[in-house]
């Protein structure tokens, strides 16, 4: 898949605005490591995708913003432990959110700003003890591997069809790459 089917994709085909933040996603796995602020993963176990959950019931999309200095994969490693109590195994960066900030400085001092790429690729974890909750991030209360069927249809319950599209693509896209 080079192309983003907008009948397939909505939300993932039209802009994205996260507050001050306006976000347009593209297929591409060419990384600028000086543009990227934050990291996410589709996370596989087997033919089953990972889930959590935060403390406010939301379920998230894993991953975050890189920490100072931080590469992307490292960020990702550390990201996938502290949300998931996983290992990353393998990543497959498959996509980008090009962002434009319209706030005066940047999220934080170390990232890029006013545009920045948030990178989105797909991989396999291995589930190995509980999730880190950070104090400065995300309280975790529930981590889940399920069907890709379940992950969208609760992603959509919320009215997060951006992230139910990225989890669909992914599984798409990963279907594809095996030649299946």
């Amino acid at each position: 898949m080079k192309i983003l089917d907008r009948e397939q994709f909505p939300a993932l085909s039209t802009s994205i605005h996260w507050g001050i933040v306006k976000a347009e996603f593209k297929l591409n796995d060419i990384v600028d490591e000086t543009l990227v602020s934050n990291v996410s993963i589709i996370p596989f176990v087997g033919e089953k995708v990972v889930i959590f959950q935060i403390d406010n019931g939301k379920w998230e999309l894993p991953g975050g913003t890189l920490e100072v200095g931080e590469k992307y994969m490292d960020g990702l490693q550390r990201e996938v432990m502290e949300e998931l109590g996983a290992k990353l195994i393998t990543y497959r960066v498959f996509g980008k959110f090009h962002c434009m900030s319209s706030a005066p400085e940047p999220y934080r001092p170390h990232i890029p700003h006013p545009h920045f790429v948030r990178l989105i690729g797909y991989g396999e974890v291995e589930l190995v003890g509980q999730p880190l909750n950070p104090m400065d991030g995300e309280q975790v209360i529930a981590v889940e591997v399920v069907e890709i069927g379940e992950a969208i249809k609760r992603f959509e319950e919320q009215n997060r069809y951006d992230i139910a599209e990225m989890y669909r693509l992914a599984y798409l896209l990963r279907e594809e790459a095996n030649g299946e």
